[in-house]
C-alpha cells in the first residue's frame, strides 16, 4: 500500500512539473529553431512525453522511448491524440540487449542505467544526496542506429537519460544534424563523454540550456574546444542542463 502511494505521489509531482498549464508553448517556440513540419524526431528518454507532444505540435513525426513502464502508460495517454508520436517501451544504449534501470518510486524523473553516475550524482550533487533507488527493472535496450534503420534518420534527436547519454551515443554511427543531452554537475565529464563521441562522427557547434529554461546560456554556438573548456571549468556552476549540438557540416 505504502509502494504505490509513494509511486502515484511521484508521478503526480512528474505531472505538475512537466505538464502544468504553459508549459507547451514554451518548448514549441524553443524548438522550432530545431524541427520543422514534415521532420522526424527521436525523444530518447521521454518521461512523459511533454517535449514529445512539442515536438509533434511542431509537425514533426516523432518517435518516443520510454522504459519506465508507469511512465510509458501515461507517455501513450498523453501523447495519443497527436496521431504523430510512435511510442516504445525500449531504453537506448551502445548495443541491443537487456539491461538493469533503477528508479526511485518517490522521483520517477531520475531512472538511470548507470550505476557509476548514480554513486557520482549521490555524493557530489545535493539534489540526489537522498534519492533512494528502491526500484530496479529489467529493460530492453536498442541502438540509434537500429532507430535509424527502422524508422529513418532523425532531424533532432533528444537525449535525456540519466547519465547514460555516452552509451547512447556509442551506438551511433553517422552523425545527426542536431541533438541535446543532459549534463549533471558532479558528472560533467559525461558530458565531456558525449563531446568527445560526436565529434568523432563529425565537427559540431555547441549551445546550453541552463536547467528547464527555454533559451541558450552561451552569447553564441562554441566549437568542440570551446564547450570542453567550459565543461572542465566547471560549467559556471550549472546544477543541470541540456548540451545542444549542431552539425558544422563538411
Amino acid at each position: 500500500m505504502l509502494e504505490r502511494l509513494q509511486a502515484g505521489l511521484g508521478l503526480a509531482r512528474s505531472l505538475l512539473i512537466y505538464r502544468r498549464p504553459g508549459r507547451q508553448a514554451g518548448l514549441k517556440r524553443f524548438y522550432s529553431q530545431f524541427v520543422q513540419p514534415g521532420d522526424r524526431v527521436f525523444d530518447i528518454g521521454a518521461h512523459l512525453g511533454d517535449r514529445s507532444s512539442a515536438f509533434a505540435a511542431l509537425g514533426a513525426r516523432v518517435v518516443a522511448l520510454e522504459p519506465q513502464p508507469r511512465l510509458f502508460a501515461w507517455l501513450q495517454r498523453l501523447t495519443r491524440g497527436s496521431g504523430r508520436v510512435t511510442c516504445l517501451p525500449l531504453a537506448v544504449g551502445s548495443a541491443p540487449g537487456q539491461l538493469t534501470l533503477a528508479s526511485s518510486r518517490v522521483n520517477p524523473t531520475v531512472a538511470s542505467l548507470s550505476a557509476a553516475w548514480r554513486e557520482q550524482v549521490s555524493s557530489r550533487q545535493a539534489g540526489f544526496a537522498e534519492v533512494d533507488w528502491d526500484e530496479r527493472l529489467s529493460v530492453e535496450v536498442t541502438t540509434l542506429d537500429d532507430l535509424i534503420e527502422r524508422y529513418g534518420e532523425p532531424d533532432f534527436c533528444k537525449i535525456d537519460v540519466e547519465g547514460f547519454e555516452p552509451d547512447v551515443l556509442r551506438g551511433l554511427s553517422r552523425p545527426l544534424a542536431a541533438l541535446s543531452v543532459e549534463f549533471v554537475q558532479g558528472a560533467l565529464d559525461q558530458a565531456l563523454a558525449c563531446v568527445d563521441r560526436l565529434e568523432q562522427l563529425a565537427g559540431y557547434r555547441y549551445q546550453v540550456v541552463a536547467g528547464e529554461r527555454r533559451a541558450f546560456f552561451l552569447p553564441d554556438w562554441i566549437d568542440a574546444d570551446a564547450i570542453r573548456a567550459w565543461l572542465e571549468a566547471g560549467a559556471q556552476g550549472l546544477s543541470s542542463g541540456d548540451l545542444y549540438a549542431r552539425w558544422a557540416g563538411e
